[in-house]
């Protein structure tokens, strides 16, 4: 991967206790599948982000694989009962061991 990968995500700062809030999620990453060939006719290795990982108060709430098909600069949302107030974590992971984390946090009142 060129450049290194930079996450973005929106969370609710706040939320009434048993609200339904949507989390969303986009990263920055180039996603190279493996199949593409550059301008010499080599094979550019394969670079995707495999996997997708959010968790609240250090409990995973969302997972999810990822494959070659998916785009570049990944968009992922998922929503979230909120219960109690906390921190979540997110954290992608590549084919080249890079991990890359976000946090945000969320008052429930």
């Amino acid at each position: 991967m060129a450049t290194k990968a930079s996450a973005r995500v929106r969370v609710p700062p706040k939320a009434k206790k048993d609200e339904i809030i949507e989390v969303k999620t986009l990263i920055s990453h180039e996603m190279e599948s493996g199949v593409r060939k550059d301008a010499s006719g080599k094979i550019v290795p394969r670079d995707i982000i495999n996997k997708f990982t959010a968790a609240f108060n250090g409990a995973v709430v969302f997972e999810a694989d990822w494959f070659p098909s998916i785009s570049a600069n990944p968009y992922q949302a998922f929503f979230f009962k909120a219960k109690e107030s906390g921190e979540f974590t997110f954290t992608w992971k590549d084919d080249n061991g890079q991990e890359t984390t976000a946090k945000a946090k969320l008052e429930v009142a």
